[in-house]
């Protein structure tokens, strides 16, 4: 048994399909929601397909700090070590709003909330555990503006606030392996593919033909997720930016920039409360 899983964002898309496979690889899977009531009829999906599948479901809104506190909080009373953690649930906001903390939304959603959901369960995983960071090639496009997260009247463009939220990703995957050098746990992160799921506007599905890079489906889509969090190949490796391909690629030079990378570790600390 490969021993406990917790993934974020697991009634659609890739999320969904990773944790259907984890539970087929014998992982006691903790399923991670928003929507408890979806959650929990794809957790019936995995069982009925997976008999015998360990599948637990959690509330928890990535957007809400005081959610994700909740959140770590009940994962560490039902599963005191983990094996594995995977930050999977993505977001982009089409308009500029803020979280119920102060946060640019796309921003909150997809970094601070991970972000404080990884340093919560950090003393809860075991030797040899794996951090999995679902990020994207996007990051190439991003720029680090640490104060356009906390002012509403910011210009706001959807592409570029999900571009940045992915830097993010990638920046703090860097940072935290420094953290984790010599403990044992490692963190990596990956870009997905182009997948036809929730994220993808319905313009883009629609000229996949016309368009050189292939649009993976969910099941193609999932498979460096599943590659990164379980493949003996990657025992020990850290601090890696996987591609679509299962190749490690070199990340942007902004998401390189190791004192961007503390800076952005020193912001995120201080926002979600937490000594850096």
């Amino acid at each position: 048994m490969i021993g406990v899983a917790v993934i974020t964002g697991t009634t659609h898309g890739i999320g969904r399909i990773t944790s259907l496979e984890l539970a087929r690889a014998g992982a006691r899977v903790v399923m991670l929601c928003r929507d408890v009531r979806a959650g929990e009829a794809v957790r019936g999906e995995i069982v009925a397909r997976v008999p015998g599948a360990s599948i637990e479901v959690l509330e928890c809104d990535l957007a809400s700090l005081d959610s994700v506190r909740r959140c770590a909080r009940a994962v560490q009373e039902s599963s005191p070590r983990l094996r594995l953690l995977i930050n999977n649930a993505g977001t982009v906001s089409v308009g500029h709003r803020m979280s119920a903390d102060g946060y640019e939304l796309t921003f909150a959603t997809n970094h601070l909330g991970p972000f404080l959901l990884t340093r919560l369960l950090g003393s809860h995983l075991e030797e040899g555990a794996r951090i999995v960071n679902v990020a994207s090639r996007a990051h190439l496009r991003g720029c680090m503006d640490l104060e356009g997260i906390t002012d509403p009247r910011a210009r706001y463009r959807s592409a570029a606030a999900y571009a940045r939220s992915k830097l993010a990703n990638v920046m703090s995957t860097f940072a935290l392996a420094r953290r984790l050098s010599g403990t044992g746990v490692t963190v990596n992160c990956l870009h997905p593919g182009v997948i036809a799921s929730n994220l993808l506007p319905r313009w883009l599905r629609l000229v996949k033909p016309l368009i050189s890079r292939p649009i993976f489906d969910l099941e193609r889509g999932a498979r460096t997720t599943l590659f990164v969090a379980l493949a003996p190949e990657v025992s020990g490796r850290t601090g890696l930016y996987f591609d679509e391909h299962q190749i490690p690629q070199t990340a942007s030079a902004v998401a390189c920039d190791v004192c961007l990378q503390e800076s952005l570790w020193q912001a995120s600390s201080r926002w979600v409360g937490l000594a850096p």
